[in-house]
């Protein structure tokens, strides 16, 4: 049978079950598409085929063997190149950092390796996830990352080679992080679904730090469905134990001491509501490009029959100012060594050469009092969204933009993402969901915000919107 590279996880891991391919055929299949497809997109920094193949085998003896570790059971990923995979380089995005390895899994990927998943891949990033400030695409020693649906676009940042690599078919899965918008950048970009789980229901052990307090690491993938059969796969604290053949447990990090003490189950076992109760916000898309809008209130009609949709305004905080102090913050602590060593010298952006250096310059009582208000906002966000199972809005207010200008030269004044500061300060999970087109093919992205650990929630509301349309099945011609 042959294998379609834009299938979900439930086809692949049924084709696996009948026999109609193995998971080495499957590997191989995600390898040779990484290695032929990734370089167009500047999706790929290392392909680890020696440790897929040694994955996918014993997924094959396991299942022959009766031994079946759920539904990522011998299905490939790629994983961000800011999470460690034993022995293979793990460069943060930055030329500096190009040799550097780890003796040990991260801990999302022991956890993913527990579950039978098959790692193909480690996938481009932005230099440090961006934390130096970059201003345009070209901002990784991979190069730009490249949008699966116009090779004159940008992928986003900065999950750049994860939303690409599942946008364009090459993975059915991928893991990227987001500290503000790395998640949904990427997922709105190549029109794919990005979720962004709670602040702590994720162990980052073995992951770079850009930011302690904000940083969230989530699945890209084709679906809803998808995202939360991956969220299951990872979320927790580190697997315990393990073989030293599986690559560790974490083991050798500094643990992530922020990880909830709280279980996750998906799929979850109560049924969907009969009818959703949905929020939106006065102007969420009024300085969005006409598309984004157009399939925006497209997607509220949708949602309409779904259950009810009202208004509700957010208290009135500085967000965007409180997320970004403390991510500068953390940012000057966590790079101290790589700063005071002057490697930012050799990064590729010349605005990253430099922009890392004023944020050791933030004053403690500055950013103690936007730790304050963050813990006042957030819990004011969580009281206002208690009623709702999502509060909706544009994933972000432009579709891709073009490679070959800077950021703030495309659509300027438009806003990113409404909730990206406010939601990501709290802490909030978020779901992306593809939900258009411009005129020119590009993708358009639907947000899902909810309350934290209402995980869930947002991915009941994500199928229900997903049976309702066709958007996530769609597929750029280029890579089929």
């Amino acid at each position: 049978m042959p294998i379609d590279p834009f299938a979900d996880l439930p086809t692949h891991a049924a084709a696996l079950r009948r026999g109609d391919y193995s998971s080495v055929e499957l590997a191989e299949f995600c390898l040779d598409r990484l290695e032929r497809h990734g370089p167009a997109l500047n999706a790929v920094v290392t392909l680890t085929r020696d440790r897929a193949l040694r994955e996918a085998k014993r997924a094959d003896a396991d299942l022959a063997n009766g031994v079946d570790r759920g539904p990522l059971h011998g299905i490939p990923y790629g994983v961000k190149d800011l999470l460690a995979a034993r022995g293979y380089p793990t460069t943060w995005g930055a030329s500096p950092l190009r040799d550097q390895r780890f003796d040990h899994d991260s801990a999302v990927v022991a956890k993913l390796t527990a579950a039978g998943a098959v790692l193909c891949a480690k996938l481009a990033m932005t230099e440090w996830a961006g934390g130096f400030g970059y201003q345009q695409a070209d901002a990784s020693f991979t190069g730009p990352g490249v949008c699966a649906w116009d090779d004159t676009r940008w992928s986003g940042g900065s999950s750049s080679g994860s939303g690409s690599a599942v946008g364009a078919g090459l993975l059915p899965f991928a893991l990227g992080s987001e500290t503000w918008g790395s998640l949904h950048s990427p997922a709105n970009n190549n029109g794919v679904c990005g979720l962004r789980p709670t602040f702590g229901r994720v162990d980052r052990t073995g992951c770079m730090t850009l930011s302690w307090t904000m940083d969230k690491l989530g699945p890209l993938t084709r679906t809803a469905h998808d995202a939360g059969l991956v969220l299951h796969a990872i979320a927790g604290g580190a697997p315990p134990g393990g073989d030293g053949k599986a690559g560790g447990t974490g083991e050798g990090f500094p643990r992530d001491e922020m990880v909830a003490d709280r279980s996750y189950r998906y799929p979850p076992d109560e049924n969907d509501a009969p009818a959703f109760k949905l929020a939106i916000l006065p102007g969420a898309a009024d300085r969005a490009q006409d598309a984004v809008r157009e399939n925006y209130d497209a997607s509220l009609k949708t949602l309409r029959s779904l259950g009810t949709v009202e208004e509700i305004e957010l208290p009135p905080y500085p967000y965007s100012i409180a997320a970004t102090l403390i991510i500068n913050a953390e940012l000057a602590s966590a790079a101290d060594d790589f700063l005071a060593a002057g490697l930012t010298w050799d990064l590729t952006a010349p605005e990253d050469r430099f922009g890392g250096y004023a944020a050791r310059l933030i004053p403690a009582v500055d950013y103690l009092n936007a730790l304050r208000l963050r813990a006042k906002f957030a819990r004011e966000l969580d009281a206002l969204f208690a009623p709702y199972d999502a509060v909706v809005t544009p994933a972000r207010s432009t579709v891709a933009p073009p490679l070959d200008r800077p950021f703030d030269r495309y659509a300027p004044g438009t806003q990113a993402e409404t909730l990206g500061g406010p939601a990501n300060a709290a802490g909030l999970p978020g779901l992306c969901l593809p939900n258009g087109f411009d005129p020119d093919g590009l993708p358009t992205g639907l947000n899902l915000v909810g309350r934290a650990f209402d995980e869930n929630r947002l991915l009941a509301v994500g199928r229900a919107y997903q049976r309702a349309t066709d958007w996530h099945t769609r597929r750029p011609e280029r890579w089929a």
